[in-house]
This record gives C-alpha cells, sequence and structure tokens, in this order.
C-alpha cells in the first residue's frame, strides 16, 4: 500500500497545532499527523501528515495560506522494510572501549571492547547519534581516568545503552528511566539481549519522580541525555540527587543551547569537568560542588 507525506512549516506553536487539528478533518482522512518545532532557534514549526490516499493538494494548499504556512510538500514514499534497512545502513559505533552494534554485525566485534547490541528499535539511543555518542565517550573519559560509580541514574533512558554501559563496566547499582512506556520496554529487552537482565533496573518516570529512583540517591554519576528544557527544569533535582563531587553527563543540547543550559547548573552548584561537540551536538560533563 503506498503512502504519502505533506509537509510544511510555519512560526508558532499555536498556529502549527492548529494547522495540525485541521489536517484531521480532511477528506481522504490522515492515518498520522505530526507537530514538531524546528529545533534551531528559528522558531518555526513542522507540521506533516501521512496518508494512505493521494491527499487532496487543493485543501491542503488552502489550509497552508489561511494558516500562513509554506506550500505543502506532498510526497510518495516507496514501499521499504524500514528495520531491515536500518539495520544494514546502522554501521558498528565505536566510543571509546564502547562498542555499539546490531545483531548483524556480531561478527565485527573487537576484542577487548565493551560490547553493547543495541537493534534498530522504537526508542533513541543506538549511538551513532551525537548526543548518545558523546554520553558513551564521557563515560569512556571517566573510566580512563580511574573514575569510578557505585550509583548511578539514566534519566530519560531511551534504550538504556548508557545505563548498561556503566553497568558493564563497574558492576554497581544502576536504575534506568524514561517517560515513555515503550522505551522501558526496549531498555527491558535490550538487557535481555545482552545478558544483562536485572543488572539495571528500569522504570517509568518523569524526572526523579519515582519511589525506585528516590531509594537510591544520592548518586555518583547521572546521565541526562534528553532536551534543552527538560534539562534546565531538572538541573535543582540533578543537584539535589547527586553527591558531593558526583558527575553528571548532559547531552541532547544543540550546540548554541549549551551555553545557556550550562549556566542554570553553574548556578545549581556545578562545575563544568569537560565539553565535547560532535556535529551539531554538545555534550556536558559537570561535578556538583563538594
Amino acid at each position: 500500500m503506498p503512502t504519502f507525506t505533506a509537509l510544511t512549516t510555519l512560526t508558532g506553536k499555536a498556529a502549527a497545532e492548529a494547522l495540525g487539528a485541521a489536517m484531521e478533518r480532511l477528506e481522504p482522512e490522515p492515518t498520522g499527523i505530526g507537530v514538531f518545532e524546528v529545533e534551531d532557534g528559528s522558531g518555526l514549526w513542522e507540521v506533516g501528515g501521512y496518508f494512505s490516499e493521494q491527499p487532496d493538494a487543493t485543501a491542503l494548499a488552502l489550509l497552508a495560506t489561511m494558516m500562513e504556512a509554506k506550500p505543502f510538500v506532498i510526497s510518495e514514499l516507496p514501499e521499504t522494510d524500514w528495520v531491515a534497512h536500518v539495520r544494514r545502513e546502522l554501521a558498528p559505533v565505536e566510543a571509546g572501549r564502547f562498542f555499539v552494534y546490531g545483531s548483524h554485525d556480531a561478527d565485527k566485534v573487537p576484542e577487548g571492547s565493551v560490547p553493547l547490541l543495541i537493534e534498530a528499535a522504537m526508542a533513541f539511543g543506538t549511538g551513532h547519534h551525537g548526543t548518545t555518542l558523546g554520553c558513551l565517550r564521557a563515560l569512556d573519559r571517566l573510566a580512563g581516568d580511574g573514575w569510578k560509580a557505585d550509583r548511578v541514574a539514566d534519566i530519560g533512558c531511551g534504550t538504556a545503552v548508557l545505563a548498561m554501559a556503566a553497568a558493564r563496566i563497574w558492576q554497581g547499582e544502576v536504575i534506568a528511566s524514561d517517560i515513555d512506556e515503550v522505551a522501558v520496554e526496549v531498555a527491558e529487552a535490550n538487557l535481555a539481549a545482552n545478558d544483562m537482565a536485572g543488572a539495571v533496573k528500569c522504570v517509568e518516570a518523569a524526572g526523579f519522580d519515582h519511589p525506585d529512583l528516590k531509594a537510591l540517591a544520592p548518586y555518583d554519576l547521572i546521565f541526562a541525555n534528553i532536551l534543552k528544557g527538560p534539562l534546565v527544569a531538572l538541573a535543582p533535582d540533578i543537584a539535589a540527587n547527586l553527591r558531593p563531587d558526583g558527575v553528571a553527563i548532559l547531552s541532547g543540547l544543540l550546540n548554541e543551547q549549551a551555553d545557556g543550559v550550562l549556566e542554570h547548573y553553574l548556578q545549581a552548584g556545578h562545575s563544568l569537568m569537560h565539553r565535547e561537540q560532535i556535529g551539531d551536538w554538545t555534550t556536558l560533563t559537570i561535578r556538583r560542588n563538594a
């Protein structure tokens, strides 16, 4: 069955949400609507719809004009086995001692590496994105400097690749949380696939709002690979849940957002240890002041 997409951009969240709502009333009906902020500081929002039939170009053009959006770009997507395609395209990732790979590359695991099997799935965190890669490199640097964490929290864990990496090298108490129930299920499946069932506790939670997270605090190390807004909001909670001299690895930040986020953490009682840019993304390693 063919799939069609119709995409446009416009300024402002309210206008974008209104356009998305209006698209739901189109004939033929879309099978799905997405409204996303373009994270480049432009103030633009992207609105897109998926259709199983050719969408009504005239109706879309009228909506775009009414909402002062750019003309819709309508495309037909080829029928593709996307999971198989992604598995073919995702090459293994090396981040210091860590080697993140899919099962199709099991024969490529280098001797002496710390292997982490992560299949293409519905959760974020295969190691290919600059944010996850930056966090793995930051962890590798800490371990290379002789640093050790007995208690680790991975907030917004996605696939739990960061939690698994910490559990593999330190065998401490590690907990991983995500606000998305599907991500928690994927994390648990990844642990089982890596013969690590029980090595990391996975919970569904927003921030630190879970009794199991609170019970393990204070932490030696906290990962927070999320987005600018949640990172800013979490600054006081991360400070409260880190032990003195504890370390947090923060990512999910565009390069131009890093200084602003860092300022919140400096004000919350942290010091900058290291920062790394990978493409458009920055990873910050900070320490809670004693």
